[in-house]
């Protein structure tokens, strides 16, 4: 997923789904000192999510006269592997929203950990990464960005629910202690075709 301060004013309803495309350098220095977890894992982490899913997004809505609301709407994707496994891309396409998105993620073999990277059709930036891995069925990733222009640190969580369904979830903290979860994604899989491993 996972993982957009200015990517939020694209969305036609003002949903509030994630973080700025470009921190400045202060936001890092500042999120720094917050020590952003550090997860690793295993090269096999993301074997799960290989082949085809409907995706059924809730995004968080912020502000407004009635207050946060939440907002659904459905995706499908594909995932496959490259390079031997060490690469794996995800393609989203947002019938409803008009655009298209890809994860990409790379696993880092000496560090242990994989690197998770956001780009969407509509904007053509590729977001700043969270990185992480798996312990058993819930993986953790974590990274430094900023939200309405001030520094935070966000996370995404993984949790596979047996062979034909997972789910994400985008969180953020100004301190690592208290989170606002602002998106989440439930996957159903539909089948491979079009999705094999090379």
């Amino acid at each position: 997923m996972v993982r957009r301060a200015q990517l939020i004013s694209l969305l036609s309803c003002a949903v509030a789904c994630g973080r700025a495309p470009q921190p400045h350098a202060t936001a890092h220095k500042e999120v720094a000192a917050n020590r952003v977890p550090v997860r690793t894992g295993d090269v096999h982490d993301f074997d799960f999510l290989a082949g085809s899913w409907k995706v059924h997004n809730r995004t968080l809505k912020a502000g407004g006269a009635g207050g946060d609301a939440w907002v659904e709407y459905p995706a499908t994707t594909c995932m496959t592997f490259h390079l031997g496994g060490v690469v794996n891309v995800d393609e989203y396409q947002f019938p409803t929203k008009g655009y298209s998105a890809m994860a990409l993620r790379i696993f880092d073999l000496e560090k242990r950990q994989w690197s998770i990277y956001w780009i969407e059709g509509r904007a053509g930036v590729l977001l700043p990464p969270v990185t992480g891995g798996f312990d058993g069925d819930r993986g953790e990733f974590y990274g430094e960005d900023e939200i309405g222009g001030r520094p935070a640190i966000f996370r995404f969580v993984w949790t596979k629910l047996g062979a034909d369904r997972a789910r994400w979830e985008q969180a953020y903290s100004p301190d690592g202690q208290e989170w606002t979860v602002n998106w989440t994604m439930d996957f159903t899989r539909t089948g491979g075709a079009g999705c094999a491993r090379t």
